[in-house]
């Protein structure tokens, strides 16, 4: 069985349309209105082999505000639907990922619980036309969209571009390994007996 969250969501600010396949092969096909966001989720699909379409038609002329954050609250959604009612996956995935000077920590714990551990600063206030401190939003939305535990932590980094990069391949790996079917686990791997 296919594991596929498709979310639509349309506000006043906001028009999104996303479909996420767990069990891809890494292929996406984004547009968010912004390039290097664009470029995030790619290397956030890319390198934790989720499909992922999105597209996004946001009040760009205000800012990029909502259409990041809402696409945060979609993607979060549709790794929420996509999972179910979690049987047999791992729950738990934490990955270090180096790239370059930058060295970042992700961590996640697919409890049911949403938190976000978020311990990054940036030295410039954009990088392309994303603004730097909404990328500290994404992650705030997924995690309370999905209903996770997400840590990161940038262990080491000069380069913006770099540091950014390294914390959205580094969500996809920690994730892909969280949502890996165990074979050992034959209901959800919690003492409550759900998730």
């Amino acid at each position: 069985m296919e594991r596929i969250g498709q979310v639509n969501r349309k506000t006043k600010e906001t028009d999104i349309q996303a479909s996420l396949s767990i069990d891809g092969t890494g292929k996406s096909m984004i547009n968010t209105g912004i390039g290097f966001f664009n470029h995030m989720l790619e290397g956030f699909s890319k390198h934790g082999f989720f499909d992922l379409n999105l597209n996004c038609e946001g009040d760009l002329a205000v800012d990029g505000h909502h259409t990041v954050e809402d696409c945060g609250i979609v993607l979060g959604t549709a790794i929420k639907e996509a999972l179910g009612d979690k049987v047999g996956i791992k729950r738990y995935g934490s990955f270090v990922l180096p790239m370059d000077e930058t060295l970042v920590l992700c961590a996640v714990d697919l409890c049911g619980r949403p938190y976000l551990n978020y311990d990054a600063s940036f030295t410039t206030e954009r990088i392309g036309y994303l603004d730097t401190e909404l990328i500290r939003e994404f992650f705030y939305a997924v995690s309370y969209s999905a209903g996770m535990n997400l840590h990161i932590k940038v262990l080491d980094g000069g380069n913006n571009h770099h540091i950014a990069e390294a914390m959205f391949k580094a969500f996809g790996k920690a994730l892909d390994e969280a949502t890996t079917i165990d074979p050992r686990i034959h209901e959800v791997l919690s003492t409550k007996g759900s998730l």
